[in-house]
């Protein structure tokens, strides 16, 4: 999964870049679908994989407030 998002990443920022060179050739609509498209791509593509992979074995109870984290907090900051 960690090589799928590097070259998934990789692939992104070349065609960004790509389309940045051909927009300011003098081409603009052609720049502008390969920049648009690869917006799309990594919002809707990239962004979600990642997100799995990141999250992948963790406890979302452990990030959110809840009654138990809050009292632990509050015992953090009384110990202090």
């Amino acid at each position: 999964m960690k090589y799928i998002l590097r070259i998934l990443f990789s692939g992104i920022l070349i065609s960004l870049s790509y389309g940045i060179y051909i927009n300011s050739t003098g081409n603009t609509l052609f720049g502008n679908k390969i920049i648009g498209f690869t917006v799309l791509t990594s919002a809707f593509i990239f962004m979600p994989i990642f997100l799995v992979h990141r999250w992948k074995g963790k406890r979302l109870q452990d990030y959110t407030l809840s009654k138990e984290n809050l009292e632990k907090l509050r015992d953090l900051d009384q110990k202090k």
